[in-house]
């Protein structure tokens, strides 16, 4: 029998040791089976929590802060008595209106001048002044309701005065030409006056009358105006109506002058008003908050908008209850943009919490306005889907695709997604249930490697 010489043996042990050293390793390369699932693709939103209205009522004159009605954390109906001041200021220019109304009705309205072109000049002078008095006064007040009635008025009376005005100057022309008696002219220059007087003397009584503070809306009291914080910002501004994408009316009126008066003073004094206080026009002394309906504002990136609809539900973290997940549903898409604060373009989003699902145990925290929040807006939903984890799918130079296991070879699939979650994507076109494909280590795989 031939032997094969030692040295030969060796050769081909030798090369039998490289031939199995350069078989691929598949270490690391793991494969799973495609399903059919139901995949959720979820956009991510930051938010804060908002109050579906606050509101915050300031003194109309400056005063002293006579009475106050309610303690902070009390629960008040729209209407209903908050707070008094007493103002010697309003109502001494009550008085004086009064007087001059009296007087320019018990007068006829006639002036016992009889330079009528001066005593046009001097009517004139006091209506404009008489009626910027009163747009600066009516601007003090933060109630919108009684702002906005107030304003109004002026511009009504303003009008009147105008048309009065008009006429009475027309008429001491026509005196001067000999066209008019001047009792006409008189007459004329009498009903001026008394429009002036009145206007006068409503917008004193509208003074007085608004030192009873009435709260606009329904909710919760809060002491002094809104908290600013340290850093001088209202942290609520932007967060208001965001539920019925609109406060109630005599709502909307916290950041007049005084919305910060109260705030954020020296640091470890309590600077809320208490009875006996002086006050300023303007001065905020409480705040309302109506906490009925709660929500939540937040930015959607514009390359996510469009995926984002009204009734599009959610859940919710707050940073201040982690591990508790909140149910909420969207309620309005801005159409216009946001500058964003990642930069680029934005939209608003608008949601309205839901209630805890029944049997759920303890109820969870109450959120609080202001509050900052994650809304994980889940934009569309595929059931029954052909899906593959998401780890599946890598990016070559003809699109989407994965690694398909074929005959215990790899082979390169192109595929077309659908929806596309953390975890799962829909596959739409490209892959069947049952088939194999690799799950990890795609960066690892080649055309042919064998896989088991």
């Amino acid at each position: 029998m031939r032997r094969t010489p030692l040295v030969a043996l060796v050769i081909i042990g030798v090369l039998g040791l490289g031939t199995a050293g350069c078989e691929p390793s598949t270490a690391g390369i793991a494969t799973d089976e495609v399903r059919r699932a139901t995949v959720v693709e979820v956009v991510d939103v930051p938010a804060a929590v908002t109050a579906r209205a606050v509101a915050t009522l300031a003194a109309p004159a400056e005063g002293t802060l006579a009475r106050l009605t309610v303690e902070p954390g009390a629960a008040v109906r729209a209407g209903d008595i908050v707070a008094v001041v007493d103002s010697p200021a309003a109502q001494k220019r009550l008085a004086d209106a009064k007087a001059a109304l009296d007087a320019a009705r018990s007068s006829g309205g006639r002036p016992a001048r009889i330079d009528l072109s001066g005593v046009q000049r001097q009517v004139d002078a006091a209506a404009a002044k008489s009626f910027a008095d009163a747009r600066a006064a009516a601007g003090q007040i933060t109630d919108a309701t009684v702002r906005a009635a107030l304003l109004t008025h002026i511009d009504a009376a303003e009008q009147s005065y105008r048309s009065a005005a008009q006429t009475s100057q027309r008429l001491i022309t026509q005196v001067q030409r000999g066209l008019a008696s001047v009792g006409s002219a008189l007459a004329a220059l009498g009903a001026a006056q008394r429009i002036q007087a009145q206007s006068a003397y409503d917008l004193a009584k509208s003074t007085v009358d608004s030192l009873t503070l009435r709260a606009p809306i329904a909710g919760v009291v809060q002491l002094g105006g809104r908290s600013t914080g340290t850093t001088g910002t209202d942290p609520l501004s932007d967060l208001l109506g965001a539920v019925g994408g609109g406060l109630p009316a005599g709502a909307a009126s916290a950041a007049g002058a005084g919305a910060g008066a109260t705030g954020a003073g020296t640091p470890g004094v309590d600077d809320v008003l208490v009875v006996g206080d002086r006050v300023s026009a303007g001065t905020a002394i409480v705040t309302i908050v109506d906490v009925s309906e709660l929500g939540l504002i937040g930015e959607v990136d514009e390359t996510d908008v469009l995926l984002v609809a009204p009734d599009v539900t959610a859940s919710v973290e707050l940073d201040a209850a982690p591990g508790v997940l909140y149910e909420a549903r969207v309620r309005t898409v801005d159409l216009l943009p946001t500058p964003s604060a990642r930069g680029g373009v934005a939209y608003r989003v608008r949601l309205l919490f839901g209630n805890p699902p029944d049997g759920a145990g303890s109820p969870p925290p109450n959120p609080r306005p202001g509050m900052s929040a994650v809304a994980h807006l889940r934009v569309r939903t595929a059931t029954d889907a052909v899906a593959v984890p998401a780890s599946a799918v890598f990016t070559s130079e003809l699109g989407d695709a994965v690694w398909l296991v074929r005959n215990g070879s790899a082979v390169r699939a192109q595929v077309r997604l659908g929806v596309q979650g953390e975890d799962l994507v829909q596959v739409l076109d490209g892959l069947t249930p049952g088939q194999r494909v690799v799950v990890s280590g795609a960066d690892q795989v080649t055309t042919g490697l064998r896989l088991q």
